[in-house]
Protein backbone atom coordinates (compact mmCIF):
# COMPACT_ATOMS: atom_id res chain seq x y z
CA UNK A 1 0.00 0.00 0.00
CA UNK A 2 1.62 3.28 -1.21
CA UNK A 3 2.63 5.53 1.77
CA UNK A 4 2.30 2.98 4.62
CA UNK A 5 6.05 2.09 4.72
CA UNK A 6 7.37 5.37 3.84
CA UNK A 7 5.39 6.90 6.89
CA UNK A 8 6.84 4.02 9.27
CA UNK A 9 10.41 5.15 7.49
CA UNK A 10 9.69 8.41 8.13
CA UNK A 11 8.40 8.08 11.29
CA UNK A 12 12.48 6.55 12.26
CA UNK A 13 13.87 8.77 10.17
CA UNK A 14 14.73 8.16 6.10
CA UNK A 15 18.44 7.90 6.62
CA UNK A 16 18.26 5.63 9.67
CA UNK A 17 16.27 3.57 7.31
CA UNK A 18 18.88 3.62 4.46
CA UNK A 19 21.09 2.74 7.41
CA UNK A 20 19.53 -0.19 8.61
CA UNK A 21 18.77 -2.05 5.24
CA UNK A 22 22.43 -0.90 4.20
CA UNK A 23 23.76 -3.17 7.54
CA UNK A 24 20.96 -5.51 7.67
CA UNK A 25 22.91 -8.77 8.07
CA UNK A 26 20.89 -11.50 9.18
CA UNK A 27 20.05 -15.24 8.12
CA UNK A 28 16.73 -14.48 8.09
CA UNK A 29 14.01 -13.11 5.72
CA UNK A 30 13.53 -9.93 5.89
CA UNK A 31 10.35 -8.74 7.92
CA UNK A 32 9.16 -5.26 8.91
CA UNK A 33 6.91 -5.47 11.28
CA UNK A 34 4.64 -2.19 11.47
CA UNK A 35 6.03 -0.33 15.03
CA UNK A 36 9.03 -2.10 15.33
CA UNK A 37 10.62 -2.36 11.87
CA UNK A 38 14.50 -3.78 12.17
CA UNK A 39 13.95 -5.46 15.54
CA UNK A 40 15.13 -3.65 17.75
CA UNK A 41 15.02 -0.19 19.82
CA UNK A 42 15.57 2.86 17.82
CA UNK A 43 17.79 4.53 20.45
CA UNK A 44 20.39 1.75 19.66
CA UNK A 45 23.47 2.72 17.50
CA UNK A 46 23.22 1.48 13.69
CA UNK A 47 26.52 -0.67 13.53
CA UNK A 48 28.07 0.05 9.89
CA UNK A 49 29.66 -3.16 8.40
CA UNK A 50 33.55 -2.68 7.88
CA UNK A 51 33.19 -1.99 3.72
CA UNK A 52 30.57 1.50 4.47
CA UNK A 53 32.28 4.60 5.65
CA UNK A 54 30.82 6.86 7.62
CA UNK A 55 31.10 9.40 4.86
CA UNK A 56 29.61 7.04 2.16
CA UNK A 57 26.47 5.90 4.69
CA UNK A 58 25.61 9.56 5.12
CA UNK A 59 26.03 10.24 1.73
CA UNK A 60 23.34 7.35 0.85
CA UNK A 61 21.42 8.63 4.08
CA UNK A 62 21.33 12.24 2.94
CA UNK A 63 20.18 11.63 -0.85
CA UNK A 64 17.35 9.09 0.28
CA UNK A 65 15.97 11.62 2.63
CA UNK A 66 16.48 14.63 -0.74
CA UNK A 67 14.77 12.21 -2.93
CA UNK A 68 12.50 9.88 -0.64
CA UNK A 69 12.62 6.12 -0.62
CA UNK A 70 8.91 5.65 -2.69
CA UNK A 71 11.00 5.69 -6.00
CA UNK A 72 13.30 2.53 -4.73
CA UNK A 73 9.70 1.04 -2.67
CA UNK A 74 8.44 0.85 -5.90
CA UNK A 75 10.05 -1.33 -7.72
CA UNK A 76 9.40 -3.73 -5.00
CA UNK A 77 5.58 -2.97 -5.39
CA UNK A 78 5.72 -3.64 -8.98
CA UNK A 79 6.99 -7.39 -9.01
CA UNK A 80 3.31 -8.21 -9.92
CA UNK A 81 3.52 -6.28 -13.33
CA UNK A 82 7.14 -6.82 -13.82
CA UNK A 83 6.27 -10.43 -14.09
CA UNK A 84 2.95 -10.07 -15.74
CA UNK A 85 5.71 -7.80 -18.43
CA UNK A 86 8.24 -10.85 -18.92
CA UNK A 87 5.40 -14.07 -19.00
CA UNK A 88 6.49 -14.74 -22.85
CA UNK A 89 9.80 -15.60 -21.60
CA UNK A 90 8.86 -17.36 -18.32
CA UNK A 91 10.33 -20.75 -19.81
CA UNK A 92 13.76 -18.99 -21.46
CA UNK A 93 17.08 -19.99 -20.67
CA UNK A 94 19.97 -18.12 -20.08
CA UNK A 95 22.67 -19.59 -22.44
CA UNK A 96 25.85 -18.32 -21.70
CA UNK A 97 28.64 -19.68 -19.48
CA UNK A 98 27.34 -18.42 -15.73
CA UNK A 99 29.44 -18.39 -12.27
CA UNK A 100 27.11 -16.99 -9.68
CA UNK A 101 28.18 -15.88 -6.50
CA UNK A 102 26.35 -13.90 -3.38
CA UNK A 103 26.26 -14.00 0.01
CA UNK A 104 24.57 -16.63 2.68
CA UNK A 105 23.29 -13.13 4.61
CA UNK A 106 21.79 -11.69 1.74
CA UNK A 107 18.29 -10.82 1.77
CA UNK A 108 17.36 -11.96 -1.84
CA UNK A 109 18.97 -15.29 -0.27
CA UNK A 110 17.14 -15.70 2.44
CA UNK A 111 13.89 -15.21 1.11
CA UNK A 112 11.32 -18.25 1.36
CA UNK A 113 12.19 -20.41 -1.92
CA UNK A 114 15.26 -19.19 -2.72
CA UNK A 115 17.66 -21.58 -1.27
CA UNK A 116 15.55 -24.39 -2.83
CA UNK A 117 15.76 -22.93 -6.33
CA UNK A 118 19.54 -22.05 -5.88
CA UNK A 119 20.53 -25.60 -4.93
CA UNK A 120 17.80 -27.81 -5.92
CA UNK A 121 17.63 -27.72 -9.58
CA UNK A 122 15.57 -25.11 -10.54
CA UNK A 123 18.46 -22.25 -11.07
CA UNK A 124 20.61 -25.23 -13.25
CA UNK A 125 17.42 -25.64 -15.38
CA UNK A 126 16.98 -21.94 -16.11
CA UNK A 127 20.73 -21.30 -16.21
CA UNK A 128 21.88 -24.76 -18.01
CA UNK A 129 25.43 -23.41 -18.54
CA UNK A 130 25.56 -22.97 -14.74
CA UNK A 131 29.45 -23.92 -13.66
CA UNK A 132 28.91 -22.64 -9.96
CA UNK A 133 26.32 -21.19 -7.79
CA UNK A 134 28.36 -20.16 -5.43
CA UNK A 135 27.73 -19.07 -1.49
CA UNK A 136 29.92 -17.08 0.18
CA UNK A 137 29.54 -17.74 3.93
CA UNK A 138 29.33 -14.16 6.23
CA UNK A 139 28.64 -11.74 3.50
CA UNK A 140 25.33 -9.67 2.97
CA UNK A 141 23.61 -8.38 -0.31
CA UNK A 142 26.64 -5.95 -1.01
CA UNK A 143 28.38 -8.60 -1.90
CA UNK A 144 31.04 -6.70 -4.28
CA UNK A 145 31.38 -4.20 -1.84
CA UNK A 146 32.38 -6.68 1.33
CA UNK A 147 34.49 -8.12 -0.40
CA UNK A 148 36.03 -6.73 -3.42
CA UNK A 149 39.11 -8.32 -3.91
CA UNK A 150 37.39 -12.13 -3.81
CA UNK A 151 35.14 -10.76 -6.58
CA UNK A 152 37.55 -9.48 -8.43
CA UNK A 153 39.19 -12.67 -8.35
CA UNK A 154 36.12 -15.07 -9.32
CA UNK A 155 35.52 -12.64 -12.36
CA UNK A 156 38.95 -12.95 -13.16
CA UNK A 157 39.62 -16.28 -12.67
CA UNK A 158 35.46 -17.11 -14.99
CA UNK A 159 36.71 -14.97 -17.43
CA UNK A 160 40.20 -16.04 -18.07
CA UNK A 161 38.76 -19.01 -19.30
CA UNK A 162 37.28 -17.43 -22.35
CA UNK A 163 40.59 -15.88 -24.17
Amino acid sequence: EPGVIEAEFAEIGVGRAVLELLSYRVSNPLYLPKGNLFGHPLDSPVNLPPWLSEKDADYYATQFQITGITGALNYYRNFDRNWELSAPWWKSQIKVPVKFAMGDLDLVYTMPGMKDYIHNGGFKRDVPFLEEALVINGVSHWIHQEIPDQINQLLFDFFSKFH
